[in-house]
């Protein structure tokens, strides 16, 4: 078993990784990823061909220093600064095309992992399936969308890049060093049978064991690390989304006096923000003592072993050069893991985190949910309804409406009413059965959204602006009684801020005058107004279902909203049922 778990941690996250990467590289701009990527490794080939010029070069100039050779020393120098211009420039063009394939990459997978989230009302029922028994949903979607697809990005282009150099590398200074070192004879112990051990290429061996340990401990040191980011990231996000919260609900705050309670708990959420930095901190003071340990001596390593064959007169100066330049590209490439595992282990975290995302979307494309079909009437059988956390408020209900027979959906709290609202919409992931209902209508919810920006946008939201008019805009505006906002199409505001609660209810129903759906749901539409304005909007969605031929289907507690409907849907806790009857006028 001890075995076994690395390599399938390895597996699972080279899987992971390929599930992320693959996508964009099979898209619909794949030329670009590809021609892209091969023009990476192209660059990275001729860098290592480059450093194999240069490392040649190391040889002859040193020659020429140890033997006072002027006229050499001075060409030698003329053909360095071509081979490092030729050098300079194929590293310039590496990163900028490194840089755009990561650009690239990341605004493909922001797209398409942004446009599956709001497919399918998936952000949604992900939020929903946080809270759900049954469901493990990511957490914080903003910040994997906005932050974790950059890091991947980013360090999936570096990483995967720096292996290929450090294979590369290897291959081509490997064959250098060979040619290079001596054969050492080890006399071996007599349990051993005595004589004496060849060992050819010595120097390549001494890299090869001396990158090995280092690798290894760098990953025994290192371990920790991916945890840590992980929960790192978690609870970074976790901070940001209260204070999110504290903006967003702030006028509740204040006037609660709840700063002190706010304050405590975000100086909780900071204090393991910090805490766990500091255990991250910690680990990465671990393995920064060895990975520069381990750097230094490997600037030394390859002259002692070495300097014997110098000092012996075996090999001059420029060729210990080389020896020693070739020893450090051999073991730089070896020691890859070393020189990069603080990378692997937040690439590592970015990748689980991503790929929960992803999976997690890939769960809501996959999800039941009610059947939903079109017709001119509304009609359920075999629904069910549950909370998400499993237990059943509504069971087998078949429910019926015709147009013109509106309904009133009334219960006590917490019996379902908004959520079978929600149900005959389809968009709540925890009801099964079957859904019939016109397709011309339109959902009012208990708290309204309006986005930024002007309030023309706010009123006809989702769709654009540009398709309503003005005199229009304003008619919806002046029977919703908002007539004041009327002058104020072109103001731009954080509307959800600006307006009052009742206002926002009126903006709600003014967003369905100006639409003219045949058919109206509404939950808690009117529970912000005074009994008179709620009357007066009341009044015109009867009318305007009236007018399309359809319905109004209402959620309220206030008896006054009953003289607007026909018929009653009582819902019965114990029963888990739902009681049709007749309204009280």
């Amino acid at each position: 078993m001890p075995l076994h778990n690395p390599l399938r941690r390895v597996a699972l996250a080279g899987r992971e990784a390929l599930t992320l990467t693959r996508p964009y590289f099979v898209s619909e701009e794949k030329l670009r990823a590809w021609g892209l990527l091969a023009a990476i490794v192209a660059l990275n080939l001729a860098a290592v061909f480059m450093l194999v010029q240069i490392n040649s070069w190391n040889r002859v100039f040193y020659d020429a220093l140890q033997n006072k050779q002027a006229d050499v020393f001075w060409h030698q120098l003329w053909r360095f600064l071509w081979l490092a211009l030729v050098y300079i420039v194929i590293a310039v063009y590496k990163f900028y095309l490194t840089q755009l394939l990561q650009w690239h990459w990341r605004r493909w997978l922001t797209e398409h992992l942004q446009g599956r989230w709001l497919a399918h009302k998936a952000f949604y029922r992900m939020e929903l399936g946080r809270y759900s028994s049954s469901e493990q949903m990511p957490d914080n979607p903003d910040q994997r969308i906005q932050e974790d697809i950059n890091l991947f990005s980013s360090y999936t282009v570096a990483l995967s890049m720096g292996l290929l150099n450090a294979l590369v590398t290897f291959v081509s200074f490997v064959g250098i060093l060979w040619g290079l070192s001596a054969a050492m004879d080890l006399s071996l112990p007599a349990v051993l049978g005595g004589g004496s051990l060849h060992i050819p290429g010595f120097m390549v061996w001494m890299a090869v064991v001396y990158c090995l340990v280092g690798s290894a401990l760098s990953l025994w040191l290192g371990k920790p690390q991916v945890g840590l980011n992980i929960a790192q990231q978690r609870l970074e996000a976790d901070y940001r989304h209260h204070m999110v919260r504290v903006r967003e609900h702030a006028e509740a705050i204040a006037m609660d006096g709840g700063e002190r309670v706010e304050g405590a708990q975000l100086r909780l959420r900071f204090g393991d923000v910090l805490g766990n930095y500091l255990q991250l901190i910690r680990q990465q003071k671990k393995l920064a003592w060895f990975t520069n340990f381990f750097g230094q001596a490997a600037v030394v390593f390859p002259f002692i072993i070495a300097a014997p064959r110098f000092f012996s007169g075996a090999i001059q100066l420029g060729q210990l050069m080389q020896i020693a330049s070739a020893f450090n590209q051999v073991q730089d490439s070896l020691s890859w893991i070393v020189n990069n595992y603080s990378d692997i282990a937040a690439w590592r975290a970015t990748t689980r985190r991503l790929a929960s995302f992803e999976a997690g979307l890939r769960a809501q494309a996959q999800a039941q949910g009610p059947s939903l079909e079109a017709a001119d009437h509304l009609q359920t059988q075999g629904l069910q309804v549950a909370l998400p956390g499993g237990r059943v408020v509504i069971e087998d209900a078949a429910l019926q409406l015709a147009a013109g027979q509106d309904v009133l959906i009334s219960g006590c709290s917490g019996s379902g009413k908004s959520t079978l609202l929600r149900s005959l919409a389809g968009i709540w992931p925890f009801a099964r059965g079957r859904v019939q209902r016109p397709l011309d209508s339109m959902f009012i919810a208990q708290r309204p959204y309006f986005p930024d920006g002007s309030l023309r946008q706010a009123l006809a939201y989702p769709q654009p602006a540009s398709d309503y008019g003005d005199g229009q805009l304003q008619a919806a505006l002046r029977a919703a009684q908002l007539a004041p906002l009327m002058e104020r199409l072109d103001e731009v505001a954080a509307w959800n801020a600006v307006l009052s609660g009742g206002e926002q209810q009126r903006l709600a129903i003014a967003r369905v005058l100006l639409k003219r759906p045949a058919w109206v749901f509404a939950d808690e539409a009117t529970s912000a107004l005074d009994q008179a304005t709620e009357a007066e909007v009341y009044a015109q969605l009867v009318q305007l279902v009236r007018e399309r031929g359809g319905s109004l289907v209402s959620v309220a507690h206030r008896d006054s909203v009953q003289a607007f409907h026909r018929g009653r849907w009582q819902l019965d806790p114990a029963q888990r049922a739902v009681v049709p009857g007749s309204v009280t006028r």
